[in-house]
């Protein structure tokens, strides 16, 4: 239900093709429902998002094994995906303030 008593947006279906500007001939396919006023960069930001949490979920499986249960129940497997992704949120904050690892980086 819309807020404030405005109508609720109207939703679309587009097929997003994307390539890079290095391999043009590399093609990768997307399909996106959003709201028919959604522009087309605002839909290639999300898309390019995708690749950030896939990363983030791959770290997390690796560093604080959110991969590591076997699902019995719904409480114990909600309670250990929110306790690994909290350690995950904790270590990268910790690392992001790490100034020697700042300079790791930069290879300093």
């Amino acid at each position: 239900m819309p807020l404030s008593g405005s109508p609720a947006p109207t939703w679309q279906r587009w097929g997003l093709v994307r390539r890079k500007c290095n391999q043009p001939q590399d093609l990768d396919y997307f399909l996106v429902f959003a709201p028919a006023n959604t522009t087309l960069p605002a839909m290639v930001e999300v898309v390019g998002r995708r690749w950030t949490i896939e990363t983030c979920f791959e770290t997390a499986k690796g560093e604080v094994g959110l991969d590591q249960y076997e699902v019995r129940s719904w409480p114990g497997w909600y309670r250990h995906i929110t306790m690994a992704m909290l350690a995950h949120a904790y270590l990268t904050v910790m690392q992001a303030d790490d100034p020697a690892h700042h300079l790791q980086k930069r290879g300093a």
